[in-house]
């Protein structure tokens, strides 16, 4: 795998030209690629040591005047390589850090070891629905019933895949699949797994099914931002570290660093 092809194509199809999305409106000001609506964020730029200060200054005065928090997705391979300090002088703090993982699907999905006492199923109806917002709530600890309301208009989206894993009748796990139309790189997100049941192999079946499902649908790549906890396991499955992502947010009023 060429990496900075593949983060050259991601980049494109991705971040360039995002995916449309219903509730969201993407705007291209000045070399940045900003997002309006459910979602507020910047999500690509083209910009420079010497118009860097500038462009976060407005974009800060752009969100600060909806009275909204806005979130800057920083990956690896980003410029300046100082952005990072530039955001965190004008408001913004850091999430926890994770990784922009790939697999290329030319070469075959990711094995699985057999869970024979696992049953992988996908949501097509409110009540699978239901468990897939049950068993995210409690495998990350916080309530994501907002999620039922996000997914239940999409439960006949192609572009959408949502698995449950059960043991018996059990949900114990979940994962969710994004199929953009006309891109090269299909997404895994959530994965969340009940506590008692990890260590067992149903996070790895899960990723496994996702992958069937994407390469079935003419998927090349397969990314996930992955967190401290997760890059290991994808790791040992083979999918490939392109870099760090830090997800800088900035709230209403937050305040701004002396320079």
């Amino acid at each position: 795998m060429d990496e900075r092809l593949v983060l050259e194509r991601f980049d494109a199809e991705l971040r360039i030209h995002p995916v449309p999305e219903r509730s969201v409106r993407f705007e291209t000001i000045g070399g940045i690629v900003r997002a309006v609506g459910e979602y507020a964020g910047i999500v690509y730029w083209e910009l420079t040591e010497a118009d860097a200060d500038r462009a976060i200054d407005e974009q800060v005065a752009y969100y600060a005047s909806l009275g909204r928090a806005v979130e800057w997705k920083v990956y690896g391979h980003d410029r300046p390589h100082d952005l990072g300090d530039r955001l965190a002088a004008r408001g913004f703090e850091p999430r926890a850090p994770e990784t922009l993982m790939v697999w290329d699907l030319a070469g075959g999905v990711p094995s699985a070891s057999s869970t024979p006492d696992i049953a992988i199923r996908r949501v097509r109806d409110e009540a699978g629905l239901l468990d897939l917002v049950a068993v995210a709530s409690a495998a990350f600890g916080r309530d994501l019933r907002a999620q039922d309301d996000r997914f239940r208009s999409r439960l006949d989206d192609p572009t959408l895949g949502l698995f449950v894993a059960y043991a018996g009748v059990v949900p114990v796990a979940e994962g969710r699949l994004e199929m953009p139309p006309g891109r090269s790189f299909a997404g895994l997100w959530g994965g969340g797994t009940l506590p008692p049941f990890r260590g067992r192999g149903i996070y790895r079946a899960l990723v496994a099914a996702r992958a069937r499902e994407a390469a079935g649908r003419g998927f090349r790549y397969l990314t996930v931002d992955a967190s401290a906890a997760s890059r290991p396991i994808l790791e040992r499955l083979g999918f490939v570290p392109l870099g760090a992502i830090t997800e800088w947010v900035r709230r209403p009023g937050a305040g701004v660093a002396p320079r």
